[in-house]
């Protein structure tokens, strides 16, 4: 039987039984709860064991001296907060699944362009039964809590790497050009690719990026020396840069798209064999999240430009 079934819909939920749940999941430590609930460890242990029996999963396993949440335990306590949070929709929540808010946990690259993310989750931005729950940090955080089941999908703009840890699967969702982009301004007279990029200063990707390496190699053909004003790992800073006019910048074309669209920056040319990539990391998991299937559904396509 679904878990979520079982959750909502048991005719004789006994409400105090979850609130120990809730109690244990948030301490992380069943000697805590229980001090904090004025229960013995003994009794506490008890009660968690029956709503155990009584979904029929496991909630708990151990991690050191302490408790972590399974994959089940993570949707109940998603549940039980929900239930508690909402206090007077109490019953009607109980009663209609449909009233449950679902949750969506997105970890980003703290360096991704936003506007990327934004397009990723248009789809869901509109709906009123969906939370969203947005994070961002560096790559091994992200995968950790992925890893956790603290976050349910991670968007990032380059494969996971190798040592991240086996079980993560890496979805190609977004293949953008890489061009150079800036001010009206600074390419009013123009010129070829290898004119704009010998005459120019540029805003370049910072070196831990996969475009840098290509951008190297494509001025290495072009048998360019190009002068580097300024390089940066988040992809708003360059365009930020970019408005400023210190440079060209090599960008994405979504990382400016709003820009292009008001004129503020320009096409220069396009970088011939340039490709930013763009990934959404999942887990394995034995409930997944329902949202990440249609999320993930034609995405690449979508982007593409």
């Amino acid at each position: 039987m679904d878990l979520f079934y079982k959750i909502e819909h048991m005719s004789q939920l006994n409400l105090r039984h979850l609130g120990y749940f809730r109690a244990v999941a948030h301490e992380g430590h069943l000697t805590r709860a229980a001090e904090k609930l004025g229960l013995s460890q003994s009794a506490l242990s008890v009660q968690i064991r029956s709503l155990e029996s009584r979904l029929g999963h496991d909630l708990f396993e151990r991690a050191g001296r302490g408790l972590k949440l399974t994959e089940a335990g993570r949707i109940a306590l998603d549940r039980a907060d929900a239930i508690f949070a909402t206090g007077d929709e109490l019953i009607a929540t109980l009663k209609d699944a449909a009233a449950a808010r679902t949750i969506l946990r997105v970890g980003a690259l703290s360096t991704l362009s936003r506007n990327f993310q934004l397009a990723f989750m248009r789809p869901l931005l509109d709906r009123k039964d969906i939370q969203l729950v947005l994070s961002s940090g560096g790559a091994a955080d992200l995968l950790e809590d992925l890893r956790m089941l603290n976050l349910d999908i991670v968007l990032l703009d380059r494969l996971p790497a190798s040592g991240s840890g086996p079980g993560l699967v890496a979805h190609n969702v977004a293949r953008q050009r890489v061009e150079l982009f800036g001010t009206p301004r600074r390419l009013r007279d123009g010129g070829t690719l290898s004119q704009l990029l010998a005459r120019h200063p540029l805003i370049v990707p910072g070196p831990r990026s996969g475009v840098r390496a290509e951008f190297e190699a494509l001025v290495s053909r072009l048998n360019l020396e190009p002068r580097i004003v300024a390089e940066a790992d988040d992809m708003a800073m360059m365009r930020l840069l970019a408005r400023q006019d210190i440079g060209l910048a090599v960008l994405p074309a979504i990382v400016v798209k709003d820009e292009v669209r008001t004129g503020t920056l320009v096409r220069a040319a396009r970088l011939p064999g340039l490709v930013e990539t763009f990934y959404a990391v999942t887990v394995p998991r034995r409930f997944p999240n329902a949202l990440i299937a249609p999320l993930l559904r034609g995405r690449k396509r979508e982007f593409e430009g």
